[in-house]
């Protein structure tokens, strides 16, 4: 596989972490949890508040490589390239967007994600999660 191809591949799964995901085993079975953690050279997942299909609740799951069919994202999120490009108006050049992590970081000390400002305080924190929460009213 190429290396951009392999770049593509582990930003697809890292963007995935810490979000919901159905997994289907090569047995049928179907989990549902919020991926931690995976190990890309085998596809390897460690799973928290996991649902299996019986509805037993788990608190964690570790699930092997090749007992994995397919990983279906269930909660993708909001997507933060409108929030960047609106922050990016109010702090010209001051913004950076990692789209794989899922953060927005502004003037290199505060940090915003899914569910707001993450990271840092202080009156422009303040006036970040007042935008935050302003932009996914009109995103809902």
């Amino acid at each position: 596989m190429s290396t951009v191809a392999q770049k593509r591949f582990s930003d697809e799964f890292t963007a995935a972490l810490d979000r919901y995901v159905r997994v289907t085993t090569t047995r049928g079975n179907v989990i549902v949890g919020r991926l931690l953690a995976y190990n890309a050279s085998d596809l390897s997942l460690w799973l928290a508040d996991v649902k299996v299909e019986n509805e037993r609740t788990l608190h964690r799951l570790f699930v092997a490589g090749h007992e994995v069919s397919t990983i279906e994202i269930e909660e993708s999120g909001p997507d933060l390239q409108k929030l960047y490009e609106r922050i990016n108006r109010l702090f010209p050049n001051m913004a950076k967007y990692y789209r794989e992590a899922g953060v927005i970081v502004v003037m290199d000390r505060i940090k915003i994600g899914k569910d707001g400002v993450i990271e840092g305080s202080g009156p422009a924190a303040e006036r970040l999660q007042k935008l935050y929460e302003e932009w996914l009213r009109e995103e809902k």
